[in-house]
């Protein structure tokens, strides 16, 4: 292997260990399980690649990487409802109990509590509770990924958190009962 595409397998090793766990998880979000996720994920890196062959196939900026993981995951979620239309021709169609988020973080009841409110949420605000706390981005590059205002990101953050405290007031009241 060349000295260069050395360098530049190393460069994506880096990246992908520093951003991949925060992309697979906002692919998380917008699939049915943790397979798709990373077809997903795939789908979204190859395409990166490609975008960036202009810029001598570097990695991309993490705007971009959730740019087009979000693109992906529409095109996803398209293939997805056709699908779904075709097997409810052919077999009855089941409902998959899995989560967004991996159950192993932590086993207690606040937690599958705070699971459950979170895909309660609606898409818009999920995505940007996604971005910002797992995915640690700014209210400007949530708003660059989602081709919308900053002030926009930042009201669906605070609606989010604001339905949480809700949610999860609800619950210490039904404990302190």
């Amino acid at each position: 292997m060349p000295l260069r595409s050395q360098n530049l397998a190393d460069a994506w090793k880096d990246w992908l260990s520093t951003e991949g766990g925060k992309l697979l998880l906002y692919a998380r979000s917008r699939t049915n399980c943790q397979q798709d996720a990373e077809d997903l994920m795939q789908e979204a890196l190859i395409r990166l690649w490609g975008y960036q062959e202009e810029r001598g196939h570097v990695p991309p900026d993490v705007p971009l990487a959730y740019s087009v993981l979000r693109l992906c995951g529409m095109d996803y979620g398209r293939k997805q409802g056709r699908r779904t239309k075709k097997q409810k021709k052919i077999i009855q169609f089941h409902d998959y109990d899995e989560h967004w988020l991996d159950r192993g973080v932590e086993e207690d009841e606040e937690a599958e509590f705070l699971r459950c409110a979170v895909e309660k949420l609606t898409d818009k605000l999920r995505e940007v509770i996604t971005m910002k706390i797992w995915g640690g981005l700014t209210f400007a590059q949530i708003a660059e990924v989602l081709k919308i205002s900053q002030n926009t990101a930042a009201s669906r953050y605070r609606y989010a958190l604001e339905q949480l405290q809700k949610s999860l007031g609800r619950l210490k009241e039904a404990r302190n009962g």
